[in-house]
């Protein structure tokens, strides 16, 4: 499943690359795609859309809703 959430608290680069490690310290399958500067978060995962927010938001991001 292709879940795509827009996460307005990226920033940079940086921001990126603490989400993608949360994520794959959780889901080492996902397939992770960041676009910063459109601040969109896209992953190719079997988890659930809620688990990968929880992740994201647990490491200090803001998923809208």
């Amino acid at each position: 499943m292709t879940i795509t959430l827009k996460v307005p608290s990226i920033a940079c680069g940086a921001c990126a690359n603490t989400i993608t490690k949360a994520i794959e310290g959780q889901k080492p399958e996902a397939k992770i795609s960041i676009d910063v500067e459109a601040k969109i978060v896209t992953v190719e995962t079997d988890a659930s859309e809620d688990t990968i927010k929880e992740i994201i938001t647990g490491a200090g991001h803001t998923v809208e809703v």
